[in-house]
């Protein structure tokens, strides 16, 4: 493993990244302890060189252990500390602040403006439930060293979300059920804000998930279905890893293709949850 650096910190969330200078590793997992100093660990699949920690407390110092595993075995570790930003890095624009703003980009001076201007597309939604939201944007020019993306929770709190700059899409999870959010992408140049684009979502209301005596009743016509062809099937899910916190699932798909998958289940309250996942996807972690 290479060392751990940091490539972006909001008062409730960090990303990390790392590289991996010799050999491979079958997956990793991120430790560290909360601000109720719990133990938690992120499962992260061995492909990947960064991952994005939500759910942090702001101005609080975590220590962060990366460890590389081929199967169970760990085979090497990383650490580093992060303290998260304050509790108002920046506040969000207020809808007359907004064309403030933008009137400031119009009217900046062509000598001002970048070499290659970089645009940002209509924010737009790509799927909604009752506690998630799943976003995507163009970038028509130019290009953004990244994008962050600023929202109040259901409580009021301003949250803040960095994104890689090679990203188009964003999945937001832990929202609350037949809620209004507004959510502001911002297209940034180092730590400058370049262009912003905005959009107001509705969650959907609860869905109630089906009862294990209503899943036969529920899978039997499935079965009894004339086979067509090409008709989609999904092979059997099974756990990649498991943590106190976190499990990690994986599928095959091995007849036809899918659109879009959602992962439904109950929460420790007995709450139903809903996670949309891309058509191309064949894992997903639920934190």
């Amino acid at each position: 493993l290479g060392d751990l650096g940091v490539t972006s910190v909001t008062p409730s969330s960090v990303q990390l990244h790392w590289s991996v200078p010799e050999g491979s590793f079958d997956s990793f997992t991120l430790q560290f302890r909360d601000a109720q100093g719990q133990p938690q660990a992120l499962p992260i699949d061995g492909g990947s060189h960064s991952v994005t920690v939500p759910g942090l407390s702001p101005s609080q110092r975590y220590r962060f252990h990366l460890y590389g595993l081929r199967g169970e075995k760990r085979i090497d570790r990383v650490s580093i500390d992060v303290i998260t930003g304050t509790e108002e890095p920046e506040e969000m624009l207020l809808p007359s602040e907004e064309q403030k703003h933008e009137k400031l980009q119009t009217e900046r001076p062509p000598s001002e403006a970048p070499m290659v201007q970089a645009v940002l597309g209509e924010l737009r939604v790509s799927s909604v439930t009752p506690s998630s939201v799943q976003l995507h944007w163009s970038v028509p020019e130019g290009s953004f060293d990244s994008f962050t993306l600023q929202f109040r929770d259901a409580q009021g709190q301003p949250q803040a979300l960095p994104i890689d700059g090679g990203s188009r899409s964003v999945t937001v999870p832990g929202l609350s059920p037949s809620h209004r959010y507004r959510f502001h992408l911002y297209g940034l140049r180092g730590r400058k804000k370049i262009d912003h684009v905005s959009t107001e979502v509705m969650t959907e209301e609860p869905e109630e998930l089906p009862l294990p005596s209503e899943e036969p009743q529920h899978e039997k016509p499935q079965t009894e279905a004339p086979t067509s062809e090409a008709t989609p099937a999904l092979k059997d899910m099974r756990v990649s890893s498991v943590t106190p916190s976190s499990v990690q699932l994986h599928w095959s798909v091995p007849e036809g293709s899918f659109d879009s998958f959602t992962l439904q289940y109950r929460d420790a309250q007995g709450q139903p949850q809903a996670l949309p996942i891309d058509g191309g996807s064949r894992s997903v972690t639920v934190p």
